[in-house]
């Protein structure tokens, strides 16, 4: 959730042109992570828990993908600190994926 109101906080001072755009894929991506974690935590097999897991953290590589063209294109100066974020959260998916069962 922390990365989310992050992201949503650089992502005010976005161009104009940027919001249907850059600004508006990259929320979505970001909100998806905290969704998908708490999609998957509701179902009833590790299974689907697991593909929902999956899911954020494919949700997390976009995010990264586009924190970095924001960064190329000039609308955020650093994203280290988000970046160091991304990492630790997707370590912290890996230590779940690892504690649920396989099947």
């Amino acid at each position: 959730m922390s990365l989310a109101t992050d992201v949503y906080a650089v992502t005010k001072v976005f161009p104009a042109d940027e919001r249907f755009a850059l600004c508006d894929q990259l929320r979505r991506a970001v909100i998806s992570i905290p969704s998908n974690i708490a999609e998957g935590s509701a179902r009833h097999s590790p299974a689907e828990f697991r593909h929902f897991l999956g899911i954020a953290k494919g949700s997390l590589a976009e995010v990264d993908t586009q924190l970095l063209l924001a960064e190329k294109l000039g609308y955020v100066k650093d994203v280290e600190n988000l970046a160091q974020a991304s990492i630790i959260l997707v370590k912290r998916i890996n230590a779940f994926l690892a504690q649920l069962p396989s099947k």
